[in-house]
């Protein structure tokens, strides 16, 4: 194998490994955004671990994160909750930056 194959490989892998990370790390955020959701909505208890998981589903509607959004959007807005697309979104990128810390944390 030349140096050149050898660095291909090692590319590959890494990309392999970074998608595998990106992945856990969304379903991870997605989990706590509907946590998070779901204490605004007054869940609580398993009411609450299944409302996460119901928006952990919906990111496997289109890719992206506007489902996952959007699902948020109109259960906020079906139960009066008072959020600004902003405040969710914003929401959505902190929990993101918690996500991959816990991910990597886990692959030490």
């Amino acid at each position: 194998m030349t140096g050149f194959d050898k660095r291909k490989s090692g590319e590959e892998a890494r990309f392999a490994l970074d998608q595998e990370l990106r992945f856990k790390a969304n379903a991870r955020r997605n989990k706590l955004l509907g946590l998070w959701a779901a204490d605004l909505l007054g869940l609580s208890g398993d009411a609450a671990s299944a409302y996460a998981v119901e928006v952990v589903k919906s990111d496997f509607e289109a890719p992206g994160d506007e489902d996952v959004f959007r699902k948020i959007r109109g259960d906020f807005d079906r139960a009066g909750v008072n959020q600004t697309d902003h405040q969710i979104h914003r929401q959505m990128e902190e929990l993101m930056t918690t996500a991959i810390d816990q991910v990597k944390a886990e692959k030490r």
